[in-house]
């Protein structure tokens, strides 16, 4: 049995704020930098050096990359022989949270109830999915989901007839109907099976993925490159200004599902997908 400390946690969690909110993970940074170099539009090359422009200066000065810090998404792998001390474990996150948020100077945009809309002050609480898996280590990562992206988010529960086109074309359809809201050049994470509210997980979690990567199964990478592909011929471009950069990457996590259903579901990261990790 391995003891990891409450405090621990918590001062982990704030880094791990800070840090995705000011430099962007490596395969976003390429991404982008690849399709500055091959973007046909002179407005949408331009807009593209802006960004990585804004980038390089976030991460110099320790700045947010975005003004939007986004709500703190918190994935973690606890290792079921790991003991945590001192405290509750959603505790210690939401703890690290309103840390790091405070620390970093980073936007607070949580409110305690969706009516009422008031202001938490410290970005807590967090969204902690949890999920119990082998071993004494904790592994966490923080993906700060701004909601100009995560409200173009989409769900259709599709057939179990239902073709691979018909997927193409219901992911397509969103990020067609999403428009420049999301800030683009997107990152498409699809989930595929389970029930609605894995998909929507899975989705959400196919952002972590490297958006300049592909499945390791032949049929959903071929997926993933025709809903790219598509994706980039609507020529919604880099801010929405045109383009052939509507997406830097698409990627797709599919579960096990039920004989009757074929949940679809489609998570837009913006071209700050933000998302840092740590194994404790």
């Amino acid at each position: 049995m391995r003891v990891i400390s409450f405090e621990q946690i918590a001062e982990t969690v704030a880094g791990l704020c800070i840090e995705a909110n000011v430099r962007l993970p490596g395969d976003v940074r390429r991404a982008i930098e690849t399709a500055r170099s091959r973007e046909t539009s002179e407005l949408g090359a331009s807009i593209l050096g802006t960004l990585i422009e804004n980038m390089n200066c976030a991460a110099a000065t320790g700045l947010p990359v975005c003004q939007d810090t986004g709500i703190a998404v918190v994935f973690a792998d606890v290792g079921q022989d790991a003991h945590i001390e001192g405290g509750l474990f959603s505790d210690a996150v939401n703890e690290g949270v309103r840390r790091g948020y405070l620390r970093g100077y980073l936007r607070n945009s949580v409110v305690s109830d969706p009516l009422r809309r008031t202001n938490t002050g410290d970005n807590t609480p967090a969204v902690l999915h949890t999920t119990l898996v082998g071993g004494d280590r904790l592994n966490i990562t923080v993906a700060p989901k701004g909601f100009g992206s995560e409200n173009m988010c989409a769900l259709k529960m599709l057939s179990p007839t239902s073709s691979a086109s018909d997927i193409v074309d219901f992911v397509v359809g969103s990020v067609r109907d999403a428009g420049s809201n999301p800030c683009p050049p997107v990152i498409v994470g699809v989930g595929l099976g389970g029930t609605a509210e894995c998909a929507m997980l899975a989705s959400k979690r196919a952002l972590l993925l490297p958006c300049d990567g592909a499945s390791d199964d032949q049929l959903y990478s071929g997926l993933e490159r025709d809903i790219l592909s598509a994706v980039n011929g609507l020529g919604i471009g880099p801010q929405g200004f045109g383009g052939i950069t509507t997406a830097l990457g698409c990627r797709i996590v599919a579960l096990p599902t039920h004989i009757a259903g074929l949940p679809c579901a489609v998570s837009i990261g913006c071209h700050v997908t933000r998302h840092a990790s740590c194994v404790i």
